[in-house]
């Protein structure tokens, strides 16, 4: 039974201490916060980490403006009815000939001898944007260097050293045998020759949190897309392994060509894209040596992220190699293959 001490106790505490007011936020910001954290959500992976790609846009919110933005999204879900998203239209003839003179060349790259014992090296530059609240309830747009080298255990069984922008560095996680959410050299190397059994596996990979009835603003087509970009960016791959991915990508609904693209670097080249929700993601080759230079997303219309036109994440790569310890810079990079001009028609 309750003593009525207790009652009359907090009576007289609720009087002295009213609880804080809760005011409602504006539609728009609640509206922004429910898109981020969907978002968000799709660009993590199962275990609920970002996966090796981590190079998306963060939003920060006020505490107050996320709890509500929280609450919105957990009766505001997708519409399990609504029409497909756009680009359901097969690969573009254009794109097709692009990715297979790509992957013409990457397949005439140096083989590769890695011991297990060694690390795949990769060198990224690049730059994304955030989103953060202000006092007045306005939306800043803040850009964030995301340069990075990461060294990744050759067959996984050492953790992975990441290093931002020079600092000392982080260790991660060992991938163990790997995955196309963290995937190493050998896992790589295992997968099949054939493109559309690899994309097959991509797909059932991308449809475990984008496929129907999953929630996911993305969709497998384009998490597809995802997935493969960022093996091509994030890892050293077999050569013969990176030709495979390139033609798997050729077989994803809505790619096309973008004629003129940049990466972080500064280099330009031709892309090949694929838009959704708004946003287009180009992989950017040179147009020489079809050598993959690079990524970024563009907004393909006005948003809390920018206007139209704004590149919100961009990256380049730089370097691709080979360690014996993490920490350690391959005294010979590898060229892949990038460096050399497509073997003629």
């Amino acid at each position: 039974m309750t003593d009525p001490r207790e009652g009359a106790e907090l009576t007289e505490t609720r009087k002295e201490f009213p609880p804080p007011s809760s005011p409602r936020p504006r539609p728009g910001v609640v509206e922004l916060h429910r898109r981020i954290l969907l978002a968000e959500i799709d660009r993590t992976g199962p275990d609920g980490h970002r996966r090796a790609r981590t190079r998306r846009r963060a939003a920060v919110a006020l505490a107050t403006a996320a709890v509500a933005s929280i609450a919105t999204v957990t009766v505001v879900l997708p519409d399990s009815a609504a029409p497909p998203a756009p680009g359901s239209e097969p690969a573009s003839r254009a794109s097709v000939r692009l990715l297979d003179r790509a992957a013409r060349v990457a397949a005439a790259g140096p083989a590769h001898s890695p011991r297990d014992s060694q690390f795949a090296y990769v060198k990224v530059t690049g730059h994304t944007t955030s989103l953060s609240e202000t006092p007045t309830g306005e939306m800043k747009r803040t850009r964030e260097d995301e340069s990075y080298e990461q060294w990744t255990s050759v067959d996984g069984s050492s953790r992975t050293l990441q290093r931002d922008r020079g600092a000392p560095g982080t260790l991660l996680e060992a991938p163990g045998k790997g995955s196309f959410s963290s995937p190493t050299y050998r896992f790589l190397a295992g997968l099949p020759a054939d493109p559309g059994e690899v994309l097959a596996a991509i797909y059932r990979e991308a449809k475990l949190n984008h496929g129907e009835g999953s929630g996911s603003t993305t969709g497998p087509d384009q998490e597809a897309f995802v997935i493969i970009g960022d093996l091509l960016r994030v890892s050293v791959a077999p050569p013969q392994v990176t030709a495979t991915l390139y033609r798997a990508a050729a077989r994803i609904p809505g790619v096309v060509v973008v004629p003129s693209s940049v990466d972080a670097a500064g280099r330009r080249g031709v892309a090949v894209a694929r838009a959704h929700d708004g946003e287009r993601t180009e992989w950017i080759f040179d147009r020489e040596t079809s050598r993959l230079l690079g990524e970024r997303t563009v907004l393909l219309e006005d948003s809390a992220w920018g206007r139209a036109g704004t590149a919100v994440d961009a990256t380049a790569i730089i370097a691709g190699g080979f360690t014996d310890e993490p920490g350690e810079r391959p005294a010979e990079p590898l060229d892949g293959g990038r460096e050399k001009g497509a073997p003629p028609e």
